[in-house]
């Protein structure tokens, strides 16, 4: 019998809350519909590849590079929940 939680199953997306500080990823896709098309104009484009700059004290808001370290976007904690990485 097996101990592993739901929340450690390796199929769950991981999304751009859940990177570590330095920790890059791609965007997957965008989970959110409503907040789908301010993402989108702000750069968080699908295949864009995204790195976790640094966090607030308490831990929102959060600083993301986008691309090639193009520019630098400022996101509450749950904007970033709704942006999804690929495995």
């Amino acid at each position: 019998m097996s101990n592993r939680s739901a929340r450690t199953t390796p199929d769950a997306p991981r999304s751009v809350k859940d990177l570590r500080l330095g920790e890059s990823g791609t965007i997957c896709c965008l989970q959110d519909p409503e907040m789908a098309l301010k993402l989108l104009e702000m750069g968080c484009i699908p295949g864009t590849q995204v790195r976790l700059n640094s966090r607030a004290p308490l831990g929102c808001p959060i600083t993301l590079v986008l691309g090639d370290d193009a520019y630098t976007l400022s996101l509450r904690v749950s904007e970033a929940a709704t942006i999804l990485l690929k495995a």
